[in-house]
């Protein structure tokens, strides 16, 4: 499950020249579905194909409805500071491994505040209960497919320093399904922002995924195999 971040009235952050990170992640999302099927190797489904607005619980719930083995949410957020860049992956902890992540974990659960009064997001309880019911074997693959992600990214993609982190982020609480967020890169940062404009570096990005995908499903049936 392929889960592009934001969309319609939430428009997630806005770069230095007023890119849309709904738009970028829309954009680099579908260019990986399309590599996924067109090499035939998996089923791929989009939480969403357009501009609309999907609350954060409702995008963990269509990962299950599909029955997904893997979830991976695709951002490009922004930082207070603009001169950091660089992609990074997160998997889900109750707290944060830094203060940068415990910053962007808060920014992006807010997103239901687009969803008005009529929808009362999950409270701080309810999501510590999410959290540890995730199982142990979930959070193995989870930081398994952030490891594969960062090897794939390492060649051609920028990275930060600690491109791998962890934080409290409510749409990676499914119990069952392995899940990570991307942020592939700042739109705070005039560099990342101009680079993910471009279709090309999209691609590469998109690429470096489908590497990273494929190294954890071959990993996954190995470790599998082994196991039996």
């Amino acid at each position: 499950m392929l889960d592009p971040g934001h969309g319609g009235k939430d428009p997630g952050a806005i770069g230095v020249s007023g890119t849309y990170e709904k738009h970028i992640a829309s954009a680099a999302a579908a260019e990986l579905c399309r590599q996924i099927r067109k090499a035939g190797k998996y089923d791929v489904v989009l939480t969403r194909s357009s501009d609309r607005f999907i609350p954060l619980h409702g995008r963990v719930e269509l990962a299950h409805k599909h029955k997904a083995h893997l979830f991976i949410s695709m951002h490009a957020d922004a930082l207070h500071d603009p001169g950091v860049r660089g992609a990074s992956v997160y998997t889900l902890s109750h707290g944060a491994s830094d203060a940068q992540t415990a910053a962007l974990a808060q920014r992006e659960n807010s997103a239901d505040r687009f969803a008005g009064p009529a929808f009362h997001g999950m409270s701080h309880e309810v999501q510590s209960i999410l959290s540890s019911l995730v199982s142990e074997e979930t959070r193995r693959g989870s930081a398994h497919m952030a490891a594969s992600v960062v090897s794939a990214f390492q060649p051609k993609i920028g990275l930060l320093r600690h491109p791998s982190r962890h934080a409290a982020f409510a749409v990676l609480k499914s119990a069952d399904i392995p899940s990570v967020l991307v942020e592939m890169g700042f739109m705070s940062n005039r560099q990342d922002e101009a680079a993910l404009r471009h279709g090309a570096y999209r691609r590469q990005v998109a690429l470096a995924m489908t590497h990273a995908i494929d190294r954890y499903f071959e990993t996954k049936t190995t470790l599998v195999a082994r196991a039996g």
